[in-house]
């Protein structure tokens, strides 16, 4: 017997026997609900077996048998009703446990979010794609699909969305592309940091998605609840159907504010503040100028995360402000980092280490933020060091910057299209789904080993298009990846150090070393972050105009 627990009031299991209540009892659920036939297996106790044991045992039994395959919409209906009825938590099974876990997952569609119903049934062992559309439905079979039908098409409206669309179009004149993304702005978020860090105004990093959207390019404005790559269907919140030949996944990532206790409540007032957000660039460059003494906390919480520079830049642009208008003697620096490395590539670090030192800042190691109390001023981190047990240690602060943890949206982390830790599984050279072979992912969502930066879009971009289109003309990838990304890190105003690498930590720099020298801080490459690189995202990258990105094509079939 197996206990498969989908939520604390419920659990399904394949069939159970007669000497199995007890057990079922003893872990403390209240009644059962079988929803299996008699008769089905030779095998098989009968229903009044088990009843008679639950009574003995003290539990409550219901029998609800579904024929194989013909879960309705009634005695999904049905289901429902029983698990608010039936004394809790309630013990299901069937044959393999599948029935009532799909009964389970239709009944829960109008007070569930489907993709939480598609995460609980999936950590239970149980996939419910078969029967997605009837959940995004509010649990009710579909009448009206109203299929929409595409070439391509894109889901996420990003910086990897955009431009991929925009390469396809300069390649291919005339494919039918649609873009699926519910937001109204676009951001420019490598500019983020800058507005932190006092040097751009916030809303030079926004523009309406409208407005950027390519000519010729369809827009739904939309959220997707779930993938049938099998059908090459996605599946729009509204239980909408959106068909596809091929079909592009670069939705980015999720920012976990929740995963930190007590964050949430406290972002944007009480010191505690995020370049990782639009509305709170502004505040950590407010909360940076009225510093004059006390102590700065700025966390990493564990890889992956987009831009894994970004939060040690928030440190270097804070310090050099402070350092700048002679506060800094009286302010206690303090880097609070969950890996093991100021940065992932070690050629980048000694430069680095120069400003850590300049700006006397702490680094803390194996320090992860799980909470905060923005009254108290005071934030939890679990050390975990190598060869050493797990503790927790509570710092006060006077600013708080913080990088959020960072995982694929829900949708992703449930859907098919998913690895075992939620990303969408591709090549790493070729970008193309591991399973489908007309599934293509590029930007933060897809799990290739390389840094989630938007320099790593605009170079994905460009390689995604190729191979769609090389595959649109029945031949093999023409493009290859190399892991390529690239990290600004604003080490002061008016210098950076341009780390530019690909797997492995091989470094792939863009210029020769007489303009700019990657491992040590330039002017130059300051010009670059601040004046070139914002028109280029909005003029070329966004525009399908591949400056220092086009592929060069390995196979000729």
């Amino acid at each position: 017997m197996e206990f498969r627990k989908i939520t604390d009031d419920i659990a399904v299991s394949p069939q159970i026997a007669a000497a199995d209540v007890k057990a079922i009892a003893d872990a403390g659920y209240r009644s059962i609900i079988c929803n299996r036939p008699d008769g089905e297996g030779a095998d098989q106790p009968t229903f009044h077996e088990i009843a008679a044991a639950a009574e003995a045992a003290g539990l409550k039994a219901v029998h609800q048998p579904v024929v194989s395959g013909k879960v309705t919409d009634d005695t999904a209906a049905e289901f429902g009703k029983l698990l608010k009825e039936l004394p809790g938590p309630v013990f299901a099974y069937c044959r393999t446990g599948t029935r009532s876990a799909t009964l389970w997952s239709l009944s829960q569609a109008r007070t569930m979010e489907p993709s939480a119903i598609l995460g609980a049934a999936k950590n239970a062992g149980y996939d419910m794609a078969g029967v997605v559309r009837r959940i995004v439905n509010g649990g009710k079979t579909p009448t009206d699909e109203g299929d929409a039908k595409f070439d391509v098409v894109i889901v996420g409206g990003g910086a990897a969305g955009i431009s991929v669309a925009a390469s396809l179009m300069t390649r291919r004149a005339g494919l039918d592309i649609a873009i699926i993304d519910p937001a109204d702005i676009h951001y420019y978020q490598p500019g983020w940091t800058m507005v932190g860090g006092g040097v751009f105004e916030a809303q030079t990093t926004a523009r309406t998605m409208a407005s950027l959207i390519p000519k010729g390019v369809h827009w739904i404005k939309s959220a997707v609840a779930a993938f049938e790559p099998g059908n090459n269907a996605v599946i729009l919140d509204g239980c909408r159907v959106v068909k596809y030949d091929r079909l592009i996944v670069c939705p980015g990532l999720k920012l976990d504010w929740n995963g930190v206790e007590g964050l949430v409540d406290t972002l944007g007032k009480n010191g505690v503040t995020s370049n990782y957000r639009f509305d709170l660039a502004p505040y950590t460059w407010e909360l940076v100028q009225g510093l004059k003494k006390g102590r700065a906390l700025f966390t990493q919480p564990p890889m992956p995360i987009k831009c894994a520079g970004a939060p040690q830049k928030a440190l270097y642009l804070s310090g050099d402000h402070w350092y700048r208008n002679g506060a800094l003697k009286d302010i206690d620096i303090q880097f609070m980092n969950a890996g093991g490395v100021l940065f992932g590539v070690k050629d980048y670090v000694p430069a680095l280490m120069n400003y850590i030192e300049r700006y006397d800042a702490k680094l803390n190691f194996f320090h992860n933020l799980i909470r905060v109390d923005g009254a108290a001023k005071q934030a939890t981190f679990r050390v975990a060091k190598p060869d050493t047990e797990p503790a927790e240690v509570t710092v006060d602060f006077d600013m708080l910057h913080v990088c959020p943890p960072q995982v694929a949206p829900d949708f992703i982390r449930v859907s098919p299209l998913a690895d075992a830790a939620g990303w969408v599984d591709v090549d790493q050279s070729t970008l193309r789904h591991k399973t489908f072979d007309n599934v293509w992912s590029l930007g933060d969502v897809m799990n290739a080993p390389n840094a989630k930066t938007a320099a790593a879009a605009r170079i994905q971009a460009p390689i995604v298009a190729e191979n769609v289109v090389a595959d649109m003309r029945g031949l093999n990838p023409q493009a290859l990846y190399n892991g390529y990304g690239s990290c600004p890190l604003t080490v002061e105003k008016g210098k950076i150090v341009l780390a530019e690498f690909g797997y492995g930590g091989t470094m792939l720099p863009s210029f020769p070393k007489w303009f700019i020298d990657g491992t040590k801080p330039t002017r130059a490459a300051w010009l670059l972050k601040e004046q070139i690189l914002p028109p280029i995202y909005w003029k070329a990258m966004l525009r399908g105009r591949e400056w220092m990105a086009r592929p060069e094509t390995v196979s000729a079939g």
